[in-house]
Formats: structure tokens, sequence, C-alpha cells
């Protein structure tokens, strides 16, 4: 695989960017990783899991308050994703690496892989967004065409009708199938995997077991095999659905650009930034609690341009990127409602099914 280049741009956007973002922070004298309040909301949400899940495993109540619980349970443990690995990830959710790596190592506990998932997302996700072939998020399997590069069949003319059960399962994917496939194959996509050390194999293997004892070896223990299958359903499809939803309206909407590569010079058509500025969009930026939930991931544009800066700072960040690409006649996609992202989607899906 011949693996793509952003040309230099005269005068550079990126530079113009991040020359204004510097100057934003220069005057605050704000840091550009997380404040107290990411740390507040992190340990809000880990003890929220926490209890829940005992009091669901080890204190089992009646059914139906177990099943909000359960409903709830799959909630939090997105919203830690969004919240506490994905900075953590990125390396903004602290000035200090050692609290990064453990942000990001929640994820083990969660049922992921941190070292996939930096490969797979901070890597080839954030250098080659939208860029058929080599951007993974793209590749969700024969029944789903999230790209018009990519073949069309003729259940895609029904996707955006089935497509909701399909994101239900991205969990349960993620944690029993696609990360045990990057592993064995040492590839993400065509992209070969960078060399695991020793201990990357350690933690690999160590967070899975971990994993498996704390949602299905324990809950089966203390409540039942049939018990257990309905709450770990209920946690895992919710999870998969939310996360499904979040990361799709980022890229997946009407609006967005899915370029290729010259296939002379191997050259992308835009310099990196004003890529980035075509395949990504925001929703429902003025809901906070809406941003509180999901790490300000509904702030994509800003988040893709500027990966290494905490999202508690992506709103001020906001009106800094919007005013340069009014600037300079660059396109910049906004949807006001989480609604209105989510028919964009549809229609997206739809539109590709029958062309």
């Amino acid at each position: 695989m011949v693996i793509p280049k952003f040309p230099a741009g005269k005068p550079s956007f990126h530079v113009v960017l991040k020359n204004r973002v510097n100057q934003y922070f220069e005057e605050t004298g704000k840091n550009l990783t997380g404040d107290s309040k990411i740390i507040v909301k992190a340990l809000i949400l880990i003890a929220a899991m926490v209890a829940l899940y005992v009091h669901v495993v080890f204190f089992t109540p009646v059914w139906y308050l177990a099943v909000v619980e359960c409903a709830l349970l799959g909630l939090t443990i997105a919203s830690i994703g969004f919240n506490v690995m994905h900075d953590g990830s990125h390396g903004s959710f602290s000035k200090y690496p050692w609290m990064n790596w453990v942000a990001a190592i929640t994820l083990n506990i969660l049922g992921g892989n941190a070292f996939m998932w930096n490969m797979k997302h901070c890597v080839i996700h954030h250098a080659y967004t939208n860029v058929h072939d080599i951007d993974d998020d793209l590749n969700a399997g024969v029944l789903l065409r999230l790209s018009e590069h990519q073949k069309r069949y003729k259940v895609h003319s029904f996707q955006h009708y089935y497509v909701w059960f399909l994101y239900m399962q991205l969990y349960v994917f993620w944690i029993f199938v696609s990360d045990y496939k990057k592993y064995f194959r040492k590839r993400i996509g065509d992209i070969p995997l960078k060399k695991m050390t020793t201990l990357d194999h350690v933690i690999f293997w160590k967070g899975k077991l971990i994993n498996l004892a704390l949602y299905v070896v324990l809950p089966i223990i203390f409540t039942g095999w049939l018990n257990w299958l309905v709450g770990f359903l209920i946690v895992t499809q919710l999870g998969g659905l939310v996360l499904s939803i979040v990361f799709q309206l980022a890229h997946t909407v009407e609006p967005m650009s899915f370029p290729l590569a010259n296939s002379v010079s191997g050259k992308m058509e835009d310099e990196w930034a004003v890529h980035q500025l075509k395949t990504t969009a925001n929703f429902a930026t003025r809901n906070k609690l809406i941003s509180w939930l999901v790490g300000g991931l509904n702030f994509q544009v800003e988040h893709h341009l500027f990966p290494k800066v905490s999202h508690v700072h992506y709103p001020a960040i906001n009106r800094i990127v919007k005013q340069a690409c009014a600037e300079y006649g660059i396109p910049y996609y906004e949807f006001p409602k989480m609604r209105h992202a989510v028919v964009s989607h549809i229609s997206h899906l739809r539109k590709l099914g029958q062309v």
C-alpha cells in the first residue's frame, strides 16, 4: 500500500490556525490539557460505573430496576470512553504523562485495548480521515457502505434501516472480535501494526482476561446465566449504539468529502488542515449536556485539528476556527442540533445504498 501525502499549503492554513490557537492559550494562560473539571468528571463517571456494577452484580435488584441500571451502566461506559479514555489516548487529559497513560488504559478495563486504539484511531484515522482503504473507520463490513468508493451491493439499499442493529453490535464485536483480528493479523486493514513490546502483549492479554472476569464470569456466578445474558446485552447493545452514533456523526454525513490521492503523484488535493475541515463535522455544540456526556466529541472539527488539546477548551477554539475559515473561504460544517446530524447520516446511507 502507498500511503498518500498531503501537499504544503501556500500559505499554510494549518499554520494560521495554530498561531491563532496558540495566541489564545498565551493570552489566557491556560494549559492545553485538561483542568480540574475533567478530573472531577472522570471521578464522577468512574464512581457511577463502579456503583452500578456492584449493585447490579452483587446486590441484584428486582428485574425492572436491574434493567434501568444496566442501561445506565452501558451509557456510563460509553461516557468514560468519550471523556476519560479518549483524551488520555491523545495525551490531552493531563499535563502529566502518567495520568494520560492511566486515562488511556481504562479502555482495557472496559474491554478494548489501548495499543490497538492508539494505532487505529490516533495514528491512522486522525492522519487520513475518510481516505478510502486507509481510514479503518470506514471499513464497517460488507453490510455497510459508508463511502462512494466502496463496492455497492443490493443489500445496501436497506442499510439505512438495519444500520441501527449493526451499530448496537459495535461494542461486542470490538471486545470479542476486532481487537483479536488486529492482534493476530498484526495489521489494521492493510497497514501493519507497529511492533508490540513484551509489555504490550502482557497488557493486551491481562486486559482481556480482566474484562472477561468482570463482565462474564462474575455476573454469571452471582446472578445466573440468563440474568447475565439479558444484562450483558442491555449494557453492550446500548453502549455500542451510543458509541457508533457519536463517531459516525462526525464523518459520515452528507456534506462530508471522501477524497482520493492523485493516482500519479500520490498526493491528496488539499493540505492536511483543509482536508480535516472537508471530512469532519460538528453537532449540537451549544448543548452543554451533550458536550459534557460525549467529552466534547460534538466538537469534532476542533478535535481533529488539535487532538493534543483537551476537550474542555473546544468551545473557545470553535470560535477561532470558524472565524479563520470564514476569512479564508474554507468550508466549516456544523449541525445546530444532534437530530439534524442523525437525519443527515441516514440520508447519506440511503443515497449510498441507491447509487
